[in-house]
């Protein structure tokens, strides 16, 4: 009985590491690719998330397995925040504070189009399973501040992504990120209930 035990406990610490060091190499992965884009060395990825290449590879046997699972970390933080803003916030910031975080996603996903391009089918099929995801999120986000008053009911989530969204395909500015960030409170401004919405309800 206690030899079985054991070499469970030995199984579980291995996999804990492994799993710590995935999430390690996904950060320092993300930020390297915000900074240097897509192109950026995956040895100097490994060496600064503390791994060997063969860690590295071992996790992510591409580049392009790589900048997938940045992605897919992305929407599944996206997800996760939703869930943790409205639990934790007022509507109106729980949307706020999610929209800020799409432009850090907006930021991921054009590196990651940007290099998958090339790859046959492209990237559509990635974010085709993500879509689904952020725009549960939205809704629900939106819908929550609606009911709360802090929002017009006749707002289209969707439109204040694709606002955002616009925002970002000015390529020609590299500092897109702070623009969209100060467009978010302007959007949220403008949603505000009229005073025809104000009366209706």
């Amino acid at each position: 009985m206690t030899g079985p035990k054991k070499s469970k406990n030995v199984r579980r610490k291995p996999r804990a590491d492994a799993q710590r060091n995935r999430e390690r190499i996904l950060q320092v992965a993300k930020a390297a690719f915000s900074r240097s884009g897509a192109d950026v060395s995956l040895d100097e990825v490994a060496k600064h998330s503390g791994v060997g290449p063969g860690t590295l590879y071992r996790h992510f046997p591409t580049r392009d397995a790589l900048l997938e699972a940045v992605y897919r970390t992305e929407v599944e933080r996206l997800a996760a925040a939703e869930k943790e803003f409205s639990r934790t916030m007022s509507p109106i910031k729980a949307l706020r504070a999610w929209m800020l975080l799409f432009i850090d996603y907006i930021a991921t996903k054009q590196i990651v189009v940007a290099a998958l391009n090339t790859v046959v089918g492209g990237p559509s099929k990635l974010f085709e399973s993500a879509r689904a995801q952020i725009h549960g999120a939205i809704d629900s986000l939106v819908n929550r501040a609606i009911k709360s008053g802090d929002i017009r009911p006749d707002l289209d989530p969707f439109d204040l992504l694709r606002a955002l969204v616009g925002v970002s395909n000015v390529s020609s500015v590299p500092d897109w990120p702070e623009s969209a960030r100060r467009l978010v409170d302007i959007l949220l401004a403008g949603s505000r209930p009229t005073q025809s919405n104000a009366t209706r309800s």
